[in-house]
């Protein structure tokens, strides 16, 4: 059993997290590239390589956002395995489509 039964809840729920992150590190949604860089490191991120780098407060909020991109690909992941197409709103769109692309030019490169 999933440990995210109610995908609209959770996604909500990550979606306003994302947001608060984004309006602390200045992010515009709506803007591609840096959306897709954001998506590149998030795939990219491992706690355990900068945990030293979590100490600064921007930094911080940096590795939770990262970690919010682990969450979200999992409730995708975990809905769409139970036929479920889970969607939220604009920013999950835009950080969802820039993961998803950045996760498929990995995989065929």
């Amino acid at each position: 059993m999933s440990g995210f039964e109610h995908y609209g809840a959770e996604t909500r729920q990550l979606e306003i997290e994302i947001e608060r992150k984004g309006i602390i590190l200045e992010i515009d949604w709506q803007d591609a590239v840096r959306v897709r860089e954001l998506a590149r490191r998030a795939l990219d991120f491992k706690p355990g390589d900068v945990a030293h780098e979590c100490d600064d407060p921007e930094h911080r909020t940096l590795c939770e956002l990262f970690g919010l991109a682990q969450l979200m690909l999992t409730v995708m992941a975990e809905s769409a395995a139970e036929g479920i197409h889970t969607h939220g709103g604009p920013t999950w769109k835009a950080f969802a489509r820039a993961l998803w692309a950045e996760h498929a030019a990995r995989r065929s490169a």
